[in-house]
């Protein structure tokens, strides 16, 4: 599925500024739902030393085509269900 298609289906964003992350699928059992691992560095205040930090998001996708060990782009949207705030724009 071409990116293209992907971003017409999504609502363009308003003058807020839409967060964007890029992460790894490592679960994707639910129905239209994926986990998705986003790593980001981090750095302590005192030492300046660097360490890696991972958040697992619940996704939205519209399709079921992610897949575990996809790498993926997803954006902020409106809430879809009690933690689902996500929404897959490229696979």
């Amino acid at each position: 599925m071409s990116e293209k298609k992907l971003e017409e289906t999504i609502a363009p964003a308003t003058s807020k500024t839409v967060k964007r992350f890029k992460g790894v699928v490592v679960r994707a059992k639910g129905n239209k739902t994926v986990a998705v691992e986003v790593e980001t560095v981090k750095m302590n205040k005192k030492y300046r030393k660097r360490f890696k930090v991972s958040t697992n998001y619940q996704v939205h996708d519209e399709k079921n085509v992610c897949k575990e060990g996809d790498k993926v782009t997803f954006i902020e949207c409106r809430p879809l269900s009690k933690t689902k705030r996500w929404r897959i724009t490229e696979k």
